[in-house]
């Protein structure tokens, strides 16, 4: 059953996304300016290829653009912070007056600093701001959005036999320990959000579980993402390369907007949409 007492809103920088007033989830579209990331690595290298696709998405309905600059996929080579920061920062700041949330994906403290000040709303953080810094530069905006996402190990060993004795119990305690920790900095809860992290150190099994029951995230009372997009959980499922599992990726996120997710990530912004307009259409 879907928790009803999760909070009403979400503060995300200058944007305040009420949940009481809609019932489909925020979709989050992803903008990858990045040579190498698993489903569109290289399309959007530039900055005014980024920058074409992410009005393209705004246009098709994203509430929130989630700019990243560094590939997270299994195994792939971290990137030096001025190279991310170069790939970053033009989109950032040619997107900023685009009339949606811009976020971060990133895990480095002094980008996630930089992404504030040029005008990101949001903190996309595959490490849950467990890394050197992190907090401290959160706490420099009084109002950004905040993703907190489980990852087991990191990206480059994250796949080599992830296991857990029950994920969904333990994906679960991660979050709690790292929400009461942003708390306990002083961050407010209205501005977390959290992510289950599909695919991040996740078996097939352990991923087709964590959608199942994806409504027991909402015991935490935040906000939960799904970022199911195009994944190779999908293909394993499906037998389809990354850019056939438009359809897959579809079915997913109305699962997780069935359990109650309040944000979707996603790659196929138009059609995801189009998915979430109809799934609400017959929320009575």
């Amino acid at each position: 059953m879907v928790n009803t007492n999760l909070p009403a809103t979400w503060r995300c920088g200058r944007f305040l996304f009420d949940f009481s007033k809609r019932k489909r989830p925020l979709v989050m579209g992803i903008l990858n300016a990045t040579p190498d990331s698993f489903s569109d690595g290289g399309k959007f290298r530039t900055a005014t290829d980024a920058i074409a696709q992410a009005e393209l998405m705004i246009k098709s309905g994203a509430d929130i653009i989630d700019i990243g600059g560094e590939s997270t996929r299994p195994g792939a080579t971290p990137v030096a912070l001025q190279e991310e920061l170069d790939r970053v920062l033009p989109v950032i700041e040619a997107l900023k007056h685009c009339g949606v949330a811009l976020s971060i994906d990133t895990y480095k403290a002094e980008t996630m600093r930089q992404a504030l000040r040029a005008g990101v709303d949001c903190v996309n953080d595959i490490w849950a701001l467990r890394q050197e810094g992190a907090i401290n530069s959160v706490l420099e905006s009084s109002d950004c959005g905040i993703v907190l996402m489980h990852m087991q190990r990191d990206p480059v060993t994250m796949q080599f036999n992830p296991e857990y004795k029950d994920v969904v119990t333990e994906v679960i305690a991660f979050l709690q320990e790292r929400t009461d920790t942003l708390m306990d900095a002083g961050i407010d809860k209205d501005r977390i959000a959290i992510d289950p992290g599909f695919g991040f150190g996740k078996s097939l099994e352990h991923n087709l579980q964590m959608l199942a029951h994806f409504d027991l995230f909402l015991k935490l009372n935040y906000p939960v993402l799904a970022g199911v997009s195009r994944k190779s959980m999908l293909g394993k499922v499906t037998g389809k390369e990354t850019n056939e599992r438009v359809a897959a990726s579809i079915a997913a996120a109305v699962m997780a907007a069935d359990r109650g997710a309040k944000i979707v990530r996603a790659h196929d912004v138009s059609e995801t949409v189009d998915a979430l307009k109809l799934w609400e259409a017959v929320q009575f």
